[in-house]
């Protein structure tokens, strides 16, 4: 392993270090939680990476999302997102899908590829189908719910949904995985009730996203080392 990640090395050892390596982790969503993971994740050593989105950089997105500066101003986040962290270590391998994962187009993902999920998808269907997508076929996920109009970044952490409590979005998550089966699913929620903006549109603080994203980024690389 490089230099570049001897600081790393002298925490986890040389073994666990091989694992990241050889690891390839599906982040879908890559918006002011997602972002964040693909840094994290990068600078952690991961080996390899798919990364889902459609979105292309907005405006609305400068106060909170990695991808969104001035000047990449309508570029694909995922690119944004792959060019960013092949700069920050040349040797990662990024596959791009410029699509939103739906539970219609599940079939067109390599799943059997994956070592390990993140769920950083905003719409709830979504939500549903990858996590019982990566149940089917064993794949560790690890899933964000509710950041947005949330203030207190300390608020966050992890817990199985089946344990969540007062989190509007973990609420609907339990019950609709309740009826598929799905018995376990590790989340990063907040029991800090909702401001209410009088908007469809979720309000957003540039610290609460990223905040969501470093725990999410932490439990993958926890989880992938603890794997025998």
């Amino acid at each position: 392993m490089t230099e570049q990640f001897q600081r790393t090395e002298m925490l986890i050892g040389t073994e666990a270090l091989e694992k990241l390596r050889g690891s390839r982790v599906a982040i879908f969503g890559i918006g002011g939680v997602g972002g964040h993971v693909c840094e994290a994740l990068t600078r952690s050593g991961i080996g390899a990476f798919d990364l889902v989105d459609s979105d292309k950089v907005e405006l609305t997105n400068l106060n909170r999302q990695l991808a969104a500066l001035h000047s990449t101003l309508g570029e694909y986040k995922t690119d944004v997102m792959k060019s960013r962290m092949e700069d920050i270590n040349p040797d990662v391998s990024i596959r791009v899908h410029r699509k939103f994962f739906l539970p219609e187009n599940a079939e067109e993902f390599p799943f059997e590829e994956y070592d390990y999920i993140v769920d950083a998808i905003d719409t709830v269907a979504a939500k549903i189908s990858l996590v019982v997508k990566a149940e089917e076929l064993d794949i560790p996920v690890i899933s964000a719910m509710g950041a947005g109009n949330k203030m207190d970044p300390a608020g966050f952490s992890v817990a199985d949904i089946y344990e969540t409590k007062y989190c509007p979005l973990a609420k609907v998550m339990r019950q609709e995985l309740k009826k598929r089966g799905i018995k376990r699913l590790k989340v990063v929620y907040s029991e800090e009730q909702p401001l209410k903006t009088g908007s469809h549109t979720p309000g957003s603080m540039a610290y609460v996203p990223p905040v969501v994203g470093l725990i999410m980024a932490g439990e993958v690389v926890k989880d992938i080392i603890r794997k025998s």
